[in-house]
């Protein structure tokens, strides 16, 4: 067998590996679980799952999906989730190095090579958002929520991967194949001003000065497996006139700082603070994340000011902020767009057969952001045919 097939072996491996930890995180971290201890055991009969049960994909089917112990079945979606994942893995791999349907410009005779010659970064950035996502939309799924720990995960790793990707692949090959966010000067004054209202924002949030929306009673538990529960009743128009005043200072922020870069003083700053590519970098990843943010937000406060219930949850602004900074401002968007004729089929189903006018989003936001990453060569040319981006 070739180095090249055994690196395939082992991106599968470790592809079932990472679904395995994931069905750890669906279902302990919104219930609040340390994802680290006690050891899997048996949901029925608690008994612990020696490692030789717990062997990604073949324990399932060695043991017919059901407990050594107790015979109890053990649900299919253990199963699906390893080798989702492990499928994910290598074809991201394929798609990007062995059959180059997404361009890197990265040099090599093989798709080892591309991947060693700073191809991994590209990887890693990219296979950390698909992972984290498929959880959270697992989890919204059952429980519709999203846990906000899973987005600041993706945006951390997005963040850090942005300034640190011009020490590992050339910033010209960067910026002609847009493999990476990178802030122009504008998109950085918008977004250092924008970032500086927040932290405003959230200061005001902390003292007391703004009033959080949608405040649960003390003890009430938000998270419930029983969607039909009963919950806290709430005027969803007033809850949005306090994110509206919690955002004012972000876009106060955001327009000083394009107010900032119209004299020659503020541009040159932005400009010269841009030639380290590392800050270009980074801001483009937290000009992406504010972006992804801001346009499901304002749908969701426009939305629920029109119909007076909430449209969208704050697990989706956080969702669509990750993304953002991972794939950048305008991708993000873009995704937001598509998104909608995904959960379209979805929703009429519900209507029809369940009477659900609800769906959880997050699935489909995730499913979207996974389009315009693998066409994100012909995504790009048709930005630029329509918008001259």
């Amino acid at each position: 067998m070739s180095p090249e097939w055994i690196w395939i072996a082992f991106i599968a491996a470790f592809g079932a590996c990472v679904g395995s930890f994931l069905n750890v995180v669906v279902y302990r971290l919104p219930r609040d679980k340390s994802l680290v201890s006690p050891g899997s055991a048996c949901p029925s009969c608690d008994t612990p799952i020696r490692f030789y049960d717990n062997i990604p994909l073949v324990s399932w089917l060695a043991l017919g999906g059901k407990c050594r112990i107790c015979k109890a079945p053990i649900s299919m979606r253990y199963f699906i989730v390893e080798l989702t994942t492990a499928v994910l893995f290598i074809g991201l791999y394929l798609w990007f190095f062995w059959w180059q349907y997404r361009q890197t410009g990265l040099v090599g005779n093989g798709a080892m090579e591309r991947f060693f010659s700073g191809g991994w970064l590209i990887y890693l950035n990219i296979a950390c958002l698909t992972a984290a996502f498929l959880a959270a939309s697992a989890i919204d799924l059952e429980l519709w929520v999203i846990p906000i720990g899973i987005c600041w995960f993706v945006t951390a790793i997005g963040l850090v991967a942005s300034a640190a990707a011009g020490w590992v692949i050339d910033p010209l090959i960067i910026n002609y194949y847009s493999l990476f966010p990178a802030a122009s000067v504008k998109q950085a004054a918008i977004a250092s001003g924008t970032g500086i209202g927040v932290i405003f924002s959230l200061m005001g949030l902390r003292f007391g000065w703004i009033k959080p929306s949608y405040p649960y009673p003390e003890g009430h538990e938000k998270l419930s497996e029983d969607k039909d529960a009963p919950q806290p009743e709430f005027n969803d128009r007033r809850e949005m006139f306090k994110e509206i005043l919690f955002l004012l200072p972000a876009i106060a922020g955001g327009v000083g700082g394009l107010l900032l870069v119209r004299g020659d003083w503020g541009w040159k700053f932005f400009e010269n603070a841009l030639q380290v590519y590392a800050i270009k970098g980074l801001i483009g990843g937290l000009a992406g994340y504010l972006a992804g943010c801001a346009v499901v937000w304002a749908t969701r406060i426009f939305g629920t000011l029109a119909f007076g219930r909430e449209a969208m949850g704050l697990g989706d602004v956080h969702l669509m902020g990750a993304a953002g900074a991972v794939v950048g401002p305008a991708m993000a968007i873009l995704a937001f767009f598509i998104a909608p004729f995904f959960g379209l089929g979805w929703a009429i189903y519900q209507w029809i057969f369940k009477k659900n006018r609800q769906i959880p989003y997050g699935p489909f936001l995730s499913l979207a952001v996974f389009l315009v990453i693998i066409f994100h060569d012909r995504m790009k040319i048709m930005l630029m045919n329509a918008f001259g981006y």
